[in-house]
């Protein structure tokens, strides 16, 4: 049965966790390596991944005798690359000559349906109702495709100096996350 609060609740913390707009920066540079990023093939996968989360999650990472600290760190270690690769300009995810890939590798997962998205998903199980996550996961696709797609126009708005600032301040702010979703789950 659908609840408009449980939707509400459920839509503002993935909204939180996703974090899409403090990503810009991170996907402003993702564009700018990879020449382009397909919104809707982004925005499908990564919710493809967040439903599949959802339904199968858990059993799917005991099958490969995974826990979900251990993925959890292994996303914050991709997402720490990627914040180090903001602040000093070096590039570790090399570009892709095959531009579909790179719309989905980092930015589908880990920078959208990351780690941290994805455990949210599975924990938000405990209190809500499905139908409600569904809905709270279609409300932020339909945000983070229009993100992706207005990703020109920001860029345009920043300006290169403004953006290299907001890059590197948010590089910053990705390492802190990763360090913290790092130690979160190791003393686990």
């Amino acid at each position: 049965m659908f609840s408009f609060d449980q939707i509400l609740a459920i839509t503002f913390t993935l909204f939180a966790v996703i974090d899409i707009v403090g990503s810009i920066p991170v996907l402003i540079s993702l564009k700018e390596k990879l020449g382009h990023i397909d919104s809707g093939k982004a925005t499908i996968a990564s919710g493809f991944l967040m439903v599949l989360f959802l339904l199968v999650g858990e059993p799917f990472l005991n099958l490969l005798s995974v826990d979900v600290h251990s993925f959890a760190v292994a996303g914050s270690i991709v997402i720490f690359v990627i914040g180090l690769e903001m602040i000093l300009g070096v590039e570790f995810f090399k570009s892709e000559k095959d531009t579909k890939t790179g719309s989905l590798i980092p930015i589908a997962f880990p920078l959208i349906a990351g780690s941290g998205t994805l455990t949210t998903i599975m924990s938000l199980k405990a209190n809500y109702e499905e139908t409600n996550i569904l809905a709270g996961i279609l409300l932020n696709l339909v945000i983070i495709y229009v993100v992706l797609r207005s990703l020109s126009w920001i860029e345009r708005m920043l300006g290169k100096a403004g953006l290299m600032v907001v890059r590197k301040f948010f590089g910053v702010i990705l390492l802190a996350i990763a360090v913290k979703i790092f130690k979160t789950n190791l003393n686990m």
